[in-house]
């Protein structure tokens, strides 16, 4: 630009007369536009550096800097951010004009503040006076555009959540003092402190709120007293989606009661039921056993003297295709009878062995948190062997599960999940099953979604595999047959699996659409399935 300026007024416009004269004018408009070219330069430098250093120009005239770093979601939607705010303060000392500090308040604040109530607080003895915290961005300005003595702002920072409870436990909140307490503010507290640069999650938020919409909806279709979803990358361990209800407000966690900031998938211990029938498959696998099992009538349990210690029933409600079933027509068909005479048939030592392998029996120290303690048996008796092989006598958090049943899938490799996105990569973890059985694990699980208790979570154009449970809780020690913990955990595509999901259901109850049956068919099965239908497109886009 400058060199042809410069070419212009050397050649073009260097004789006398009236080409001098246009020479002149055109100088004249050459340094004019040399002007505005480093004006332009120096705002654009400044802007960057500002931008750079995150400092932003409050409306008082002082600057302000942003200490904590955003949370984002995979995608870059913002999940936690700060956000200038501020209080507004009353020194009556300093105020002049009490009926227009008086009337001001009044406005700004009408249902907290009537002019009288403010003129008592002037006319007492007190010096310094929050009159509101944390006021909206509108009272702020009202209040510095008045310019009354005496009233002022005192410039804050205030941690904000846009997506409000869809995020609660995962993103968590902060302290008065702007320190986390929970989720991933307290855990990556010292990285959200020192660090400008966004805390990227794995988490997607158009998932999270597929699963928080049909979550909440199925609370309330069976009126159940809790929900609780997931869905992990079962390569990476990336967590896609965790959800759990109730939840809470992270902008006002003393509205909601305090029992709600629990993460019931990590904090909550429970008897999952028929899905410990994937482990007791893969054990009977590992051991070789191939024989049939008589299943057609109930079977007792008895103890070192002979004598009938339990017997396992469901065989009642349970109608058999044929009397004799293989070991994997007992994890198609559900049937504890014939899980509990694989469990007698395994050697001893075998469950405890297994479930220590896949971290059963041991809280877990995740990246995001630690996990309640399993609660296992005391000993390892033929009635304790027995229930545990269909989920009872054994009580673990939905995470404990999520991941075992994952390990079992997905090749054979136990992988802790993450909730940091990452790239995509080579399978990483600890093995804890053959390949060999892993496949042929997805090959009944696909089965159960084509043919019996899974088929309400079949989604066309895609081969889900999964597992239901229903079990029956304990109430005061005693099993209440009237309340159950349902779930199904899935697992797609099944060939080659890349996503892990579970679905839980706490107490639902039966209605006119369900007969008035409330197993997982019924409720977790479905639910699972209307979330699939709308998350598959985003996640094979």
């Amino acid at each position: 630009m400058f060199e042809v300026g410069k070419d212009i007024l050397k050649h073009e416009y260097s004789s006398g007369g009236a080409n001098t004269k246009c020479g002149k004018r055109l100088r004249w408009i050459h340094i004019f536009f040399c002007a505005c070219f480093i004006t332009f330069a120096a705002y654009t430098v400044t802007y960057v550096i500002q931008g750079t250093s995150r400092v932003r120009p409050s409306d008082g005239g002082a600057a302000w800097m942003v200490n904590r770093a955003d949370i984002i979601d995979r995608n870059g939607d913002i999940l936690a951010k700060n956000v200038m705010s501020g209080h507004i303060t009353l020194r009556p000392q300093l105020v002049k004009d009490r009926d227009a500090v008086a009337q001001l308040v009044h406005e700004i604040l009408p249902y907290e503040y009537s002019v009288q109530d403010v003129l008592q607080i002037l006319n007492s003895s007190r010096r310094f006076v929050y009159i509101k915290k944390y006021v909206s961005d509108s009272q702020r300005k009202r209040v510095l555009s008045e310019n009354l003595p005496g009233l002022d702002i005192e410039s804050v920072q205030a941690r904000k959540y846009p997506k409000r409870r869809l995020f609660s436990h995962v993103v968590g909140f902060v302290g008065n003092d702007g320190n986390g307490l929970e989720g991933a503010e307290r855990i990556y507290d010292d990285y959200l402190r020192d660090n400008g640069e966004p805390l990227q999650l794995s988490l997607d938020a158009r998932i999270q709120s597929v699963f928080y919409e049909q979550l909440s909806a199925a609370m309330q279709r069976y009126q159940a007293k809790n929900a609780m979803g997931m869905l992990m990358n079962s390569r990476t361990g990336e967590m896609i989606a965790m959800v759990s209800l109730p939840d809470f407000d992270p902008e006002n966690v003393g509205f909601d009661p305090a029992s709600n900031r629990l993460f019931k998938p990590m904090r909550a211990t429970f008897e999952m039921g028929s899905i410990f029938k994937v482990f007791n498959t893969a054990m009977a696998m590992e051991n070789g056993i191939s024989k049939e099992y008589y299943v057609k009538e109930p079977f007792k349990i008895r103890d070192k003297f002979g004598r009938v210690a339990a017997t396992i029933s469901d065989i009642r409600s349970f109608r058999p295709p044929r009397p004799n079933l293989s070991v994997e027509e007992i994890m198609l068909r559900s049937c504890n009878v014939g899980s509990a005479q694989i469990a007698l048939d395994l050697p001893d030592g075998t469950q405890p062995e297994f479930f220590h392998r896949i971290h059963l029996d041991e809280a877990l120290n995740l990246e995001f948190g630690k996990t309640e303690k399993p609660l296992t048996p005391r000993k390892w008796g033929p009635v304790e062997r027995a229930t545990v092989s269909f989920g009872h006598g054994i009580s673990v958090t939905p995470m404990h599960l999520f991941l075992a049943v994952n390990s079992m899938t997905n090749g054979g490799m136990y992988i802790y999940p993450t909730i940091q996105k990452k790239s995509f990569g080579p399978l990483r973890g600890e093995r804890v099953l053959s390949d060999e059985i892993s496949s042929r694990l997805r090959g009944i699980m696909f089965r159960i979604a084509e043919e019996t208790s899974g088929q309400k979570a079949r989604i066309e154009g895609i081969q889900i595999g999964g597992k239901t449970a229903t079990a029956e809780k304990r109430v005061n020690g005693k099993i209440d047959k009237f309340k159950n913990l349902t779930a199904f955990v899935g697992i797609f595509p099944v060939a080659a699996p890349q996503y892990t999901i579970m679905v839980i259901l706490d107490e639902p109850k039966g209605t006119n659409e369900t007969a008035g049956w409330r197993t997982a068919a019924w409720n977790a099965v479905p639910t699972t399935g209307k979330i699939l239908d709308s998350i598959l497109p985003l996640l094979f886009e």
